[in-house]
């Protein structure tokens, strides 16, 4: 992409070089934008062409540099070219700059910036990605927050590049936690309390039950006699299980409703507690099973007896576990999808046990083992609501709602929002996932409720504030604008800066499909909404001549549209209405109310 210029370009450099264009292609960047000078349009890094020659003897990178640039000619791509240090920048027709890039994001769309030749050739992929995966009959946990909206943006990111995508939303909903709630609701559940909140009686019936069987021994032989009868297909006691996570999934899309997150697929352990016993005999036909002295089955990874490598895969008493599970569900799946990849989205403390269960699918003899990945992500720490020290993710968002609420009401707006909760809720939404996408995930983060709200600054609610106030230019000019526009009315140093970073678009999706970092695009969206929020300063549209105000709207509505795009990818719903007057206090602004 980059509208085609990295294309012209890498084609000027393949008849000098004697390479292909594709091979060049992602050696060409763009160049990150400046607040001190006008800079380059794009660079092409000379190191990365002269290959793995050690230092010794490869030539001088900034001799070929200069080389190179004396050979290549200005034409009517580019406008200029020049040397950096170890790179030749070049400098597009600013009044092709203009139109093209301007043309392009309204043509493409939300494909903006995905039609590029850093994607040409990507073949379409089938790919299963597993996330947010809570326990059935426990409440939806903020620890499981982070695995939801992951997950969410890489199938986003998938989806958005042609990939036939299937989420998987792997339940905890088999296991000896359910001996023990079985147990503990035959001894305090009461059906009604049961009907009316469900995942609220279940959490209080397992923290009461597991209080009971650590001091009670007949309780804890009651838990471990109830599991082993789901496993043996007890009708009873599956009956109950089965109340159980109906209700849980009931209360789960509720809550996966206000995230704005779907799944296409609702799984879980409990669907491979047959196909689980059929994994244990395929290891022990291939001499990979082991028993212990405890009555326990074992795989050795090391095949030294390195405890560290050693990964149980069945209890003494024959039930199934978690890595066994796992196994079963990785088969059935290839099995079912076909898959080209699949993702595992979970926390990093889940590293070793996803490192133990793709080595055992390889030396079983599934090859596409090496498909699977996991990709890991750190812990939030302090994110605690003003009830107290559990978090439960739905009251995590009703804080969310609250706090944004009360936001909104204390600033005198004079445009009413139509749906204030809704309104709320999506800008609270935003201002969460932004702070969690911000770093690197495997990184651990302090959650902080003072700063998720701040309007100054890098957050969701900015975000949020400047595609609404692009939007109200739009609905307040464009009958009057949105028609043609005069190129040569967008010259100055605002405008060629938010065309320079729209140009770089494409690339900020490649680094992101790359390495599934949303922070690569968070960054690039909140350096464009403070590019236009500088560029609204001083570019006018209501006084300015009508082929002057038409040009910056189109400009204006790029900009929104592009942020509209990343927003979504991340798994935003981008507000055309919010408190339109309300941050007045905005330092970008100058404090001044810009409805």
């Amino acid at each position: 992409m980059a509208c085609g210029f990295r294309r012209s370009i890498a084609c000027q450099l393949s008849r000098l070089l004697d390479l292909p264009p594709e091979n060049l292609i992602k050696s060409i960047s763009a160049v990150p934008i400046s607040r001190k000078e006008e800079v380059a349009d794009f660079q092409l890094s000379v190191d990365s062409l002269l290959g793995n020659n050690n230092d010794h003897s490869r030539p001088d990178v900034q001799v070929q540099a200069t080389r190179l640039a004396e050979k290549l000619k200005c034409d009517t791509v580019v406008s200029e070219i020049s040397t950096g240090q170890g790179t030749v920048n070049f400098k597009i027709n600013r009044e092709l700059l203009t139109k093209t890039v301007l043309q392009q994001v309204i043509k493409d769309g939300s494909k903006y910036g995905l039609n590029s030749e850093l994607f040409s050739g990507l073949p379409q992929k089938k790919i299963v990605v597993e996330f947010s995966s809570p326990n059935v009959a426990k409440k939806f946990h903020v620890g499981h927050l982070r695995s939801t909206i992951i997950g969410n943006f890489i199938a986003n990111l998938k989806e958005a590049l042609g990939h036939q995508v299937t989420r998987i939303n792997y339940l905890g909903d088999w296991g000896m936690q359910f001996g023990l709630l079985g147990t503990g609701f035959q001894l305090f559940g009461y059906e009604e309390k049961l009907q009316s909140n469900p995942l609220q009686h279940l959490f209080e019936v397992y923290v009461q039950v597991n209080k009971e069987a650590a001091d009670n021994k007949n309780v804890a032989k009651s838990a471990h006699e109830f599991f082993q009868r789901l496993e043996l297909g007890d009708m009873q006691a599956l009956e109950l299980w089965q109340k159980f996570r109906d209700l849980s999934i009931e209360e789960y899309v509720r809550i996966y409703k206000r995230l704005g997150v779907h799944f296409d697929e609702y799984s879980g352990e409990s669907f491979y507690r047959e196909k689980s016993q059929e994994v244990l005999k395929l290891l022990d036909s291939k001499g990979l099973l082991q028993k212990t002295i405890k009555g326990t089955a074992i795989v050795d990874l090391s095949g030294n007896g390195d405890p560290s490598s050693i990964c149980t895969v069945m209890r003494s008493d024959g039930t199934s576990l978690y890595a066994t599970r796992d196994l079963a569900a990785a088969i059935d799946r290839m099995d079912k999808y076909n898959f080209d990849t699949m993702i595992y989205v979970t926390d990093k403390g889940q590293k070793k046990h996803f490192q133990q269960v793709f080595q055992m699918l390889q030396i079983m003899g599934y090859d596409w083992a090496e498909r699977c990945q996991h990709v890991p992500f750190g812990v939030v720490q302090g994110m605690k609501t003003r009830r107290g020290e559990v978090t439960f993710l739905e009251d995590v968002l009703n804080e969310i709602r609250s706090r944004m609420l009360q936001n909104m009401a204390s600033i005198k707006t004079t445009k009413e929002v139509e749906n204030p909760q809704e309104t709320a809720e999506r800008v609270g939404l935003a201002a969460l996932i932004i702070q969690d996408f911000k770093g690197v995930l495997l990184s651990d983060y302090q959650f902080s409720w003072d700063r998720i709200f701040q309007s100054r600054g890098d957050t969701g609610v900015f975000l949020q504030y400047t595609h609404a106030r692009l939007h109200s230019l739009e609905e307040t000019f464009g009958c009057g604008y949105l028609n043609d526009f005069n190129i040569a009315c967008l010259q100055e140093p605002q405008s060629v800066s938010i065309l320079q970073h729209l140009l770089r678009f494409d690339e900020v999706l490649y680094r992101s499909s790359q390495d599934l970092q949303p922070r690569h695009i968070v960054s690039y969206l909140l350096t464009l909404s403070h590019l236009a929020g500088m560029a609204h300063k001083t570019l006018h549209i209501k006084d300015s001549p009508p082929e002057v105000a038409g040009a910056r709207l189109h400009l204006f509505r790029a900009v929104r549209s592009v942020l509209a795009n990343g927003m979504k990818l991340l798994g935003i719903t981008p507000l055309q209405v919010f408190l339109c007057c309300q941050i007045q206090h905005a330092p970008h602004h100058n404090g001044k109310s810009i409805c």
